[in-house]
Formats: structure tokens, C-alpha cells, sequence
């Protein structure tokens, strides 16, 4: 699988779906949540440019430009206010994975996000 970041192809393995086979629909769930929380700015609730170009070294990201970082917003940024609320993010995180998408394993445990 790649995924193009600004004229950059970066290779990548989706382990979403191995995930929710180990951890079971409720544990994935609650591992994307956790992993809101590393992101998200504390004060705001949210994860913004800024908490996530601090936090980014954390994911191995340390060399996005700031530009980079703006797309990355802006893919899951649904109701415009240039940052992610929790559903936004896990949202953003189901569309990314292929194996998810294609595979729908999740199925009717979206519903646990109210998606």
C-alpha cells in the first residue's frame, strides 16, 4: 500500500484490520481513542497544528514540513474549524485503512462511535 504525502510516495502497512482481529471491535475502538488522546491538544480537547506538529516526533514524523502537516488536518477536518474532535479523527483513521474500507470486519460495531 502507499500513500502520496505532497509528491512523496511513503510506503505503508495497514495493520487495522490485524488489529481488530487481536483486540476485538470495543479494544480497536478504544486503541484509536488513545490514540486521539496522544495528539489532541489537552486544553482544546482537539488535535490542532500545533499538538500535532509537537507531538509528531511520537509517530516517527519529525520531518513533515508544516505544509504537510496542514493536509493532514485538513483530510479529516469535516466541519471546518481546522482541527479534529475525536470523531473526526477516528473517522479519518477508518478511511485510511484499506482493510477496513474493503473489508467492512468492523461491520455494525461503527456503531459504537454512533458513525
Amino acid at each position: 500500500m502507499q500513500a502520496n504525502i505532497i509528491g512523496q510516495e511513503v510506503d505503508f502497512e495497514d495493520y487495522f484490520p490485524s488489529m481488530i482481529t487481536r483486540l476485538g471491535s470495543d479494544g480497536f475502538i478504544w486503541e484509536l481513542c488513545n490514540g486521539f488522546r496522544l495528539l489532541m491538544d489537552v486544553e482544546k480537547g482537539l488535535i490542532t497544528f500545533e499538538s500535532l506538529k509537537r507531538n509528531s516526533v511520537l509517530l516517527g514524523l519529525h520531518d513533515l514540513r508544516d505544509d504537510e502537516l496542514v493536509c493532514m488536518l485538513m483530510e479529516g477536518d469535516m466541519d471546518g474549524d481546522g482541527a479534529l474532535n475525536q470523531m473526526e479523527f477516528c473517522i479519518l483513521m477508518f478511511r485510511l485503512s484499506p482493510g477496513l474500507m474493503n473489508g467492512a470486519q468492523v461491520g455494525d460495531d461503527l456503531d459504537v462511535m454512533n458513525v
